[in-house]
């Protein structure tokens, strides 16, 4: 995406914005657009403006499938290519040798979608009032170095300087994931009305809105990152490519966005971005509607729920009835399907026993990668456990590949060694109080289908040595709220998609995210320095320091090496285990819909589609 000088005299308009301008209700383009607007190369070539895209929601909590169609507009962002990290927001950033401090060049002139300017008083407000007030939410290590949080300046309304104590190599690669858009997320003129240091009224505010607090206020009004009320409200001013118009709430049939009039950024042309009118998703309550409204011709392009491996041969043999070609998500690394044991159980009994390394290796060696990968992903895989894939620097192969083979008198032999020796009547061993060995698997089975479908082998499996496991299909939101927040699961699982590179959070071999299921309060502790949660073994808390450091250092090497220490630490103790290898998967973009990468890298991190900027995707004539 090479930036190019364009004249302001050349920026051109969607012809809907140039009716609106004639009529006297919107600046002219070159108003709207900043003194230096992002200049992007299409992928292939100049686009012509309108029409709609569609891309098919799923249910009510599948928020974060807007975020990566409309992109994560945080101050810098990912290339394409999931290589390196460009400006975004920020026209450009400035390092300190020592890596301690990034000074931002915002993009002078630039607006929300209200037309109201965005300036460094905005990240202010976001950093100061929101991000590191412990009274909204408690700050995030992200924004954090040894402890201490990071400190921001205003140089100008066009200058912000972020300061840290330690040096903080990550920092960028942080922001440019999908998470580190908390600096620019809330417009100030807008949000701040819902916050007390700026509403003498807040009192009034929040019970005329039927909220608990002004936090609860906040939330409902401006949203968060990733919760659906980030887009539920149509006033609520952004920086996106689209902005909503018809919200994503409960019982909302579809979600509508519009094109920003406002947007900062133009193609090599000074065409400003982006080529589409219209986002249009309609909702639709399961993935086989999805599917249907594929081979239909009723989605334009889908990724997310369509493209489980069960989906791939069907959608394969009506893309002449649905008009649309298959385009391939490469894996970064890990794996589509990582087991939590919950290591910080609830259940004493459970705890002690998920505790020991002998148990999850035994469950390791009494899964059946084999038949699983055969029946349940159709063949398509590679036993595999944990981190990235060998071609990869961080390749680790003692994480990747030990205990992977099928061996049941191996697993009961290691069960009987721990005293689980005695069984009840329909063979399941008994815990030392005589209770069986039973517990459930958490599992959101719209996310990823097919991890029902290998959970329900793994059960069969697991009987078989003497082990009751359940599969427990839960809606996200309640999934999110038992395994993250409330500690309450016997074991999760969740996709492990890992290369370990910057930005990326390692939350498989160390716990340092909601998304490390095998261990929530030593997250809470982590997060909170001590103040909240279990405090950790020795093993995990070398761990975490490990990961500070490597997040702190600017020396890509000492990073790696850094890395593969945690790695070493996290082989020893086999905290988690999985089935296969992360293997590509395929979405559908529709034959005349343009600028569409033929492959792309799939992960939450980067966040797919976001990086390929649908904003310059358009419709052949």
């Amino acid at each position: 995406m090479a930036a190019l000088p364009v004249l302001a005299a050349d920026y051109k308009e969607a012809p809907t914005l140039a009716t609106s301008v004639k009529a006297g209700q919107l600046p002219s383009v070159d108003k709207r657009l900043p003194e230096h607007p992002e200049v992007v190369k299409p992928l292939n070539a100049i686009g012509t403006y309108g029409g709609q895209l569609r891309f098919g929601l799923r249910g009510s909590s599948d928020h974060n499938h807007i975020l990566r169609m409309v992109g994560n507009q945080g101050l810098v962002r990912w290339d394409p290519e999931y290589t390196k990290i460009v400006p975004n927001v920020a026209e450009k950033v400035d390092v300190s040798p020592d890596g301690k401090v990034f000074t931002f060049t915002l993009r002078k002139g630039m607006k929300w979608s209200d037309g109201k300017p965005f300036t460094a008083d905005d990240i202010l407000f976001n950093v100061n009032d929101l991000i590191l007030n412990a009274e909204f939410a408690a700050p995030q290590p992200r924004y954090m170095t040894g402890g201490v949080p990071m400190k921001v300046e205003k140089i100008d309304d066009a200058t912000v300087k972020f300061t840290f104590t330690e040096p903080y190599g990550d920092f960028l690669a942080e922001l440019a994931s999908p998470l580190g858009q908390h600096p620019v997320l809330y417009a100030k003129h807008y949000c701040s009305q819902f916050h007390p240091k700026y509403n003498a009224n807040i009192a009034d505010t929040v019970k005329a809105n039927n909220a608990s607090d002004w936090k609860n206020l906040f939330l409902q009004k401006c949203g968060d990152i990733e919760i659906p009320a980030r887009w539920g409200n149509v006033d609520r001013p952004t920086l996106d490519p689209w902005v909503v118009k018809d919200a994503y709430t409960g019982g909302a049939t579809r979600v509508i966005m519009v094109r920003n009039p406002y947007f900062w950024q133009v193609d090599t042309d000074g065409n400003q971005l982006p080529y589409i009118d219209e986002l249009n998703a309609p909702i639709a309550q399961d993935v086989e509607s999805l599917i249907l409204a594929a081979i239909g011709g009723r989605i334009d392009f889908g990724l997310r729920h369509l493209d489980a491996p069960a989906n791939r041969a069907v959608l394969a043999e009506n893309r002449t009835k649905g008009g649309y070609e298959m385009f391939e998500a490469s894996a970064v690394g890990g794996t589509n399907m990582v087991i939590n044991l919950n290591l910080m159980s609830k259940d004493k009994e459970l705890r002690e026993l998920f505790n020991k390394k002998d148990f999850r290796i035994a469950l390791s060696h009494g899964m059946n990668r084999k038949e699983i990968i055969d029946t349940a992903l159709l063949g398509d895989g590679e036993p595999w456990q944990n981190g990235p894939f060998e071609n990869h620097p961080n390749f680790h192969k003692r994480i990747a590949t030990q205990y992977l083979e099928y061996d049941e008198a191996k697993a009961n032999a290691l069960l009987d060694g721990l005293g689980l020796t005695k069984r009840g009547p329909d063979g399941t061993r008994l815990l030392p109080s005589g209770k069986p060995i039973k517990f459930k698997i958490d599992v959101i089975p719209t996310l990823q289908p097919e991890q029902v479908d290998m959970l329900q082998l793994i059960e069969r499996q697991w009987a078989k040595i003497g082990i009751d496991m359940d599969v427990n299909s839960l809606e996200r939101t309640f999934f999110y709220e038992r395994t993250s927040n409330s500690n309450d699961h016997d074991a999760a699982v969740w996709g492990g998609q890992a290369s370990w590179v910057p930005g990326e959070i390692p939350q498989q071999i160390v716990p340092v995210h909601h998304d490390s299921r095998w261990g929530i309060p030593w997250v809470q502790w982590y997060k909170t320095g001590g103040k909240q949660g279990e405090e950790p073994p020795a093993s995990v808390k070398e761990r975490m320091k490990l990961y500070d450091e490597a997040r702190a250092t600017t020396d890509p090497e000492k990073r790696r090496a850094l890395m593969l220490k945690i790695a070493d630490i996290a082989a020893d103790e086999f905290e988690v285990f999985s089935v296969t290898k992360a293997l590509p998967t395929y979405g559908i973009a529709k034959t005349n819909l343009k600028n569409v990468p033929a492959t792309m890298p799939s992960s939450w991190y980067y966040p797919t589609p976001a990086p390929t900027l649908p904003q310059t995707w358009f419709w052949a004539k």
